[in-house]
């Protein structure tokens, strides 16, 4: 009788999640395999109901009328050299290269135009290119890799992954990177869905307009719309475009032609603005730089007061990245030396009870920035009609329109670089809050009210707005009357079963059968409706955040927790040093508010790399582990 040698089966990682951030993950991954693995057999399951690669946001089954809201020269799924991490680095294309390459043959297959560099592609592109990137991820890696399109439903203590089909995987370690979560619809949802369909009205609650059922929205038929950001963009793209009608260029004033399907969309939201545009330009040697006010010295232990100790650092710091880059840029505009300036601004006190100083301030800046347009209010930036009263709608209408060819205008002018600076800013700001909120020195209240609503809402509406040629459709869509605007504060309300809109600063009721919360939900794991985090959070497998106000008020759930090696924490307190989680909905989770940009050093680079390196060290260990015992 012949006797084979015995083989120990491959050590096995489980991936619940296979968009991006896993793509992301296992190209790190292959990229320190050679160096950590020791030649071991790895294999590799993949565990998504939609394709791998770009998952359910970044599907190819999607309408092609949506864009992203990114420049094909922002995005890369590929390290450089600007990445600060152990591992080595591989690089690949950049979206913007990848076009001009290898995948200007596969847009050419799909039907879809090359974008230029400076172009805002649409997401079908973005599809095809992490489509190819999964595809040469897979072929790099030195494992077999097998994909399962289901749900993954429970994860056992001994690490057994069950899929809804009943098949089971053994695994090593898990990595849930399940990207944003479908939740239950809050108290307040619920209760206008309900009061909805008793009056025989239509009810659209938060939720990501890809997926959202448009069809209760009549031609014609008047909508109330609350939410002025990408959802909105979105939501009129589909209701218009998306419907028959038809854009023309005519002495460079864009027009809208009606299909007659359009229903008549009154818009309005907290600031009754919309975001403002993305930058139309890019300026040489402008990134994010270290903060110089908001920093972790400065933050010092312990837990803090947002309004009080964070915020005023904050304002200085926007402020700073904002005069530097006029002074340095723009000298012929500005009345003094930035040396004068710069301590000007060391010792401006944001928060100063001082009316008689703050006056004082502001004076000087004055003085040294004669031209209003070249100066960084925050407040005026966030609430640009805050005390603002109209007569009438129609006065309300040809301000706000003014606005946006305003904002237009300068958005793509590079002599306001001033305000490219501020975005880098946002971007440094929002990397310090991060590891704050993570080490646990903001609280509860502070977090969900300050950072999550407030900051968050601050940074989308100056960073995250929609491609320029957006707000040109918006301005010719009111021309042809599709959208008018509602106004700020946007109050709706069931009435004599009809929605009600009242804008505290428009005269006039806006009366309609529907109503849509054009914004995507707050997230909530704790309102989760996935199967499998459902499960573990009842065993206390996963923790989460349960949120509290001071006086006991309830906050709803918050992200689940990891360590700061993104490793699962138990309900315990224990950590789970098996499981991995990364994405949206996992706290202190870098990079998931978007792609990295090339050069940029992207912090979801840096801590692919360190949980990749991290996977290996750990089934390589696991594997020399069961050798080990079947040689003893």
């Amino acid at each position: 009788m012949r006797v084979y040698p015995w083989k120990e089966p491959p050590a096995t990682l489980v991936f619940v999640g296979g968009g991006p951030r896993t793509v992301g993950l296992l190209e790190r991954f292959a990229a320190s395999a050679d160096e950590l693995l020791d030649g071991r057999e790895v294999e590799i399951h993949v565990i998504d109901p939609y394709p791998v690669g770009g998952g359910r946001i970044w599907r190819r089954e999607q309408s092609r009328l949506l864009w992203m809201n990114s420049m094909t020269s922002d995005v890369t799924i590929f390290t450089d050299e600007s990445v600060d991490c152990e591992g080595p680095i591989t690089p690949g294309p950049d979206l913007a290269a990848w076009v001009a390459g290898p995948g200007a043959v596969i847009l050419e297959k799909a039907g879809l135009e090359p974008p230029g560099p400076m172009d805002f592609p649409p997401r079908l592109v973005q599809a095809e290119y992490l489509a190819w990137v999964w595809e040469r991820v897979v072929r790099d890696l030195p494992a077999t890799v097998i994909t399962h399109r289901e749900r993954a439903v429970e994860l056992t203590p001994d690490q057994q992954v069950v899929l809804e089909s009943g098949t089971e995987i053994a695994a090593d370690a898990v990595v849930l990177a399940l990207g944003y979560l479908d939740r239950l619809p809050t108290a307040s949802e619920s209760a206008w869905a309900a009061q909805a369909a008793d009056a025989g009205l239509t009810y659209l609650p938060p939720g990501y307009t890809a997926d959202v059922d448009l069809d209760g929205l009549w031609p014609k038929d008047p909508v109330i719309v609350r939410g002025f950001g990408q959802a909105f963009v979105d939501l009129i793209v589909l209701l218009t475009e998306g419907r028959g009608g038809w854009y023309d260029e005519c002495d460079r004033l864009l027009t809208y032609h009606p299909s007659g399907d359009e229903p008549v969309l009154y818009v309005g939201s907290r600031r009754g603005v919309p975001y403002h545009a993305k930058l139309g330009y890019t300026v040489a040697g402008t990134k994010p730089v270290p903060t110089r006010y908001l920093t972790r010295e400065a933050l010092g232990e312990g837990v803090l007061d947002f309004d009080r100790e964070v915020q005023p650092l904050i304002e200085k710091e926007l402020a700073y990245a904002h005069y530097r880059q006029l002074f340095s840029a723009h000298p012929e505009r500005v009345r003094c030396s930035w040396e004068t300036f710069e301590k000007l601004l060391d010792t401006w006190s944001p928060t100063a009870a001082s009316a008689a100083l703050k006056v004082r301030f502001f004076a000087a800046v004055a003085g040294a920035v004669p031209d209003p347009a070249d100066r960084f209010v925050r407040a005026e930036v966030d609430r640009p009609l805050a005390g603002r009263v109209f007569a009438d709608r129609a006065q309300f209408e040809r301000y706000l329109v003014e606005l946006i060819e305003g904002d237009l205008l300068r958005r793509a002018d590079p002599a306001y670089s001033a305000d490219l600076a501020v975005f880098n800013a946002l971007l440094s700001i929002y990397g310090v809050l991060s590891q704050a909120i993570t080490v646990g020195q903001l609280s509860d209240e502070d977090r969900v009210r300050r950072v999550e609503s407030d900051w968050h809402g601050f940074f989308s509406f100056v960073a995250s707005g929609p491609p320029p040629r957006r707000l040109e459709e918006l301005l010719a869509l009111h021309r042809a009357g599709v959208v008018h605007f509602a106004g700020p504060d946007l109050e709706v309300a069931l009435d004599n079963d009809q929605f009600v809109a009242r804008s505290p600063g428009v005269a006039g009721e806006i009366h309609a059968r529907a109503f849509v919360e054009a914004r995507l939900p707050r997230p909530d794991v704790l309102a989760t409706t996935d199967p499998l985090l459902c499960g573990l959070l009842e065993s206390g497998a996963l923790a989460a955040d349960e949120l509290f106000a001071t006086d006991g008020t309830s906050l709803g759930g918050g992200q689940l927790q990891a360590d700061s090696r993104s490793r699962a924490i138990r309900d315990d307190g224990s950590v789970h040093p098996a499981l991995f989680l990364l994405g949206p909905s996992v706290s202190g989770s870098a990079g998931s508010s978007g792609f990295s940009r090339p050069y940029f050093n992207g912090p979801g680079f840096r801590q692919n790399d360190a949980v990749a390196r991290d996977l290996l060290r750990l089934l390589a260990a696991s594997t020399a582990r069961k050798e080990e015992r079947h040689a003893s």
